[in-house]
């Protein structure tokens, strides 16, 4: 039994198939209910259920069940549920709750209200999404539910108490529970379920009624049977779910059967490109919806990552040479100016990170044919400033801040609204810093509550040009009104408080755009064209740096970082370790695609404390939580001023890495825009081992990762699954060059 989840007195489940057998079996064991009774009409499995132990005793009466009932679960076939609820409604029930389990919400909340009249508050529409081969009592199973979604629809009038009643039950089962409305439950059950099952049935009754059907199935492939296999389930059962259902299901069947004929007239006119759009767009759409909007998959859950941790071992040093993944700025902005430009771009060393994927599935939604990413190779057909369609929904960015910033212009300028998401770190994170020099342009863009996502972003405005002096350094926003002056009357001019990454200017000149730079001012005009190009993304310093500090740190380390992008505006990092003392060296230096690279040669050498130049701070933001690891290593005090920032990003960096470091024993302060850190010197630990908190950022996780080498003991380090979306086989490397750390695998 789950913690929290309150005890009933009697329950009871009419219907006693594997979903109500289930139900009852796993609520009997649990413990949550004095007494569980069955109702079922089939006498037999009245029988089963008591000798199996799924129910405490079973009736066929229902009247003489539902005495003294608490709950009252209904586990029947969808359209048998009218004729049942209506046999509920002449019984006194006393405060009993009813729930159900129907696929199908609006035909049994409209079968209730006609049974009970005005009175909806005990009553709890509900639907499991579970399943299993086998069917009947005897396949029931305590478990079936653990680690499924649970979807409950409640309605304006249900009690709270009610839905807390039902909604703890399930959760006592393991089951993950959502809470939705009616109608928008049915649009997406037709959507993921009902058409599914639809087209399986109609597909294979299509080819079984043609002469040669023996030759068909004879020679039917594995996907074939993939897809027709739920052609297999419960005829009659299915016919009640597409009747019951069935005004959902024929919005959903118009709109496929719409697309159907769009592939067919594709398919008459020989037009690969249309055709090649929808399969890329499937396949990777399938791909990252799975990975980043369900974190859990929809049915079966077993894999959820709730908290990963990192378990970092104290001691070694690092050795070797190693290419840390493509850098994400860059990553990004490729996807945004391919898909804007004219032709086919071509980009090499893509980070295929969750971020920058999202980006990616971005511009898809909005019509553009992207292949790949294919071991980092990506191939954008772009469709020029003015080719981008609506989106069918909103457009998700998972955790990607640079994602949002940098949509945001490019999409004020467009004929449609737009609706951008994140996940629940993402929309903490302030978005008025571009929404409102965005408005001045002449957008029109509504964002949630202190400027937060979601940000709605009205389609058809006119921009005009803008002369903005950036409150505070940020690329992001500097990037953000430059893609805006793309299209907007005359020019847009951004000048920054300190310099800050320069990768869009760089790369829009690299598209053929003019940009005109002088000093801190960068400055656009509409009326130009981006043409496509080839891009080779280099080594993303922010990943770099992690090793950086490894290695400088540890004793005896002598590695080298190959094909790093050492962009003037992104070294804040190495100038910084140099100044506290670090050995670093750059080898091999060259441009690529107008970024200039190189190899980093990183030796261990006897840190000292600093005080970091302010100047220095918006050219290494990112990098600061590992940097806070060098400082504690370092010999004497290290003091940040000046950035404020890093409290508004995935995490408050500045506060959890200071809560961090000094549960592991590191004397720190951390102040309003920085941090004050006393470090212990070279050849003892700098800190303990012991728990920390990555807090889902995870440049928190991989800084704390680093820590480990100098720590007395191990360190474990909680949530961590974010570690993916920035440098997906972080792991891999530190193993690789002798970093010791990795998952903590269960006991």
């Amino acid at each position: 039994m789950q913690p929290g989840a309150a005890r009933i007195g009697r329950l009871v489940v009419v219907g006693l198939g594997l979903i109500g057998g289930s139900f009852a079996k796993g609520i009997k064991q649990s413990g949550l209910a004095d007494e569980v009774v069955g109702v079922d009409l089939d006498p037999r499995s009245c029988q089963r259920a008591v000798e199996l132990g799924v129910v405490d005793r079973c009736e066929v009466d229902l009247a003489s069940a539902c005495v003294g009932a608490d709950v009252i679960q209904l586990a029947v076939p969808i359209l048998g549920m009218e004729k049942l609820l209506a046999a509920l409604a002449r019984l006194d029930l006393g405060q009993a709750v009813i729930t159900d389990v129907g696929s199908a919400k609006g035909n049994v909340v409209r079968a209730y209200r006609d049974a009970f009249g005005g009175d909806l508050s005990r009553f709890v529409p509900g639907h499991p999404i579970a399943g299993s081969e086998q069917s009947g009592v005897e396949a029931a199973n305590a478990e079936l539910f653990k680690r499924h979604k649970v979807i409950l629809t409640p309605l304006a009038e249900t009690s709270p108490q009610a839905l807390a009643q039902v909604d703890g039950l399930w959760r006592a089962l393991g089951a993950d529970v959502e809470h939705m409305q009616v109608e928008r439950h049915d649009e997406v059950l037709a959507a993921t379920s009902h058409l599914p099952h639809l087209l399986a049935f109609g597909l294979v009754d299509s080819l079984a009624k043609r002469s040669e059907n023996l030759e068909i199935f004879r020679y039917a492939a594995g996907g074939f049977r993939d897809f027709t296999r739920i052609a297999g389930s419960d005829p009659v059962m299915w016919h009640d779910i597409f009747l019951a259902n069935r005004e959902a299901v024929l919005r959903t069947l118009d709109i496929f059967r719409s697309d159907l004929d769009a592939l067919r007239d594709a398919v008459d006119a020989g037009d690969g490109h249309h055709l090649l759009g929808v399969f890329t767009r499937a396949k990777v759409a399938r791909e990252h919806f799975s990975k980043i909007l369900a974190r859990r998959a929809y049915v079966d859950a077993m894999n959820s990552n709730d908290d990963l941790i990192f378990l970092g071992k104290p001691g070694g040093s690092l050795t070797g040479r190693i290419r840390v993944p493509g850098d994400k700025s860059i990553s990004h902005r490729s996807i945004m100016l391919g898909s804007l430009a004219e032709g086919t771009t071509e980009v090499e060393g893509f980070l295929e990170g969750e971020d920058a994927l999202a980006t990616l599935q971005a511009f898809r939604d909005m019509g553009v044919v992207i292949e790949g990413p294919n071991q980092g190779r990506v191939t954008i057909h772009g469709v020029g400033l003015h080719g981008l369609q609506a989106p069918p929904g909103p457009i998700y960015l998972g955790n990607s801040g640079t994602s949002m910033r940098l949509l945001a212009g490019i999409l004020a300028a467009q004929s449609f609204d737009t609706t951008l998401t994140g996940d629940a770190s993402l929309s903490k994170r302030p978005m008025n810093r571009v929404a409102n020099p965005l408005r001045e342009m002449g957008a029109v863009i509504e964002t949630a509550a202190e400027g937060r996502p979601p940000m709605v972003i009205r389609g058809g405005q006119r921009l005009k040009g803008l002369n903005y002096t950036l409150p505070m350094a940020s690329a992001q926003v500097k990037s953000c009104l430059l893609l805006a002056g793309l299209w907007a009357d005359g020019k847009t001019t951004t000048t920054e408080p300190a310099p800050t990454r320069d990768h869009t200017e760089r790369m829009l000149r690299g598209f053929g755009y003019p940009v005109d730079v002088n000093g801190p001012r960068a400055s656009v005009e509409s009326g130009h064209t981006l043409k496509a190009t080839h891009i080779e993304v280099p080594g993303d310093i922010s990943s770099s740096a992690f090793f950086l500090v490894a290695a400088s740190i540890a004793e005896g380390s002598d590695l080298t970082l190959e094909h790093v992008g050492i962009n003037p505006t992104r070294t804040g990092v190495i100038d910084i370790l140099r100044l506290m003392g670090a050995d670093i060296t750059l080898e091999n230096q060259r441009e690529v695609g107008g970024e200039p690279v190189a190899d980093l040669h990183v030796r261990a050498a006897r840190l000292k404390g600093i005080e970091i130049p302010e100047a220095l701070v918006p050219l290494a933001i990112d990098e600061f939580p590992v940097l806070f690891v060098a400082a504690a290593c370092a010999e004497g005090r290290t003091v940040l001023r000046g950035a404020e920032e890093l409290r508004v990003k995935e995490s408050d960096r500045i506060q959890v890495m200071a809560d961090g470091l000094q549960a592991l024993g590191v004397k720190c302060e951390p102040t309003a825009d920085g941090i004050i850190i006393d470090g212990v010197g070279h050849g003892v630990p700098a800190m303990g081992g012991g728990e920390v908190h990555g807090h889902g950022d995870h440049r928190i996780a991989m800084a704390f990762s680093v820590a480990s080498l100098r720590a007395s003991a191990p360190i474990r380090i909680h949530d961590c699954a974010n570690v993916a979306t920035s440098f997906p086989n972080f792991l891999g490397l530190c193993a690789q060059v002798g970093i010791n750390v990795a998952e903590e695998v269960a006991s």
